[in-house]
């Protein structure tokens, strides 16, 4: 069984944006860090780009039988 993972794009210092995506028990809850950006984006939208493309790997990932 797979937990929920949810990307979230936040603002670490004025106009230096971080991707994360956290893994949550089944009811959604307890999140931790499941894998983060190495660097900071100079914007919301490619932060967000990044992180939605990591979240598409790791969901290719899963439907592989990789994790």
């Amino acid at each position: 069984m797979t937990h929920p993972i949810e990307l979230t794009v936040t603002e670490s210092a004025p106009g230096s944006f971080v991707w994360r995506l956290l893994e949550t028990d089944a009811n959604g809850g307890h999140p931790t860090v499941f894998r983060s950006a190495y660097d900071a984006f100079d914007s919301y939208e490619l932060a967000l780009a990044a992180g939605q493309r990591a979240l598409h790997s790791e969901i290719r990932n899963i439907a592989a039988g990789a994790h």
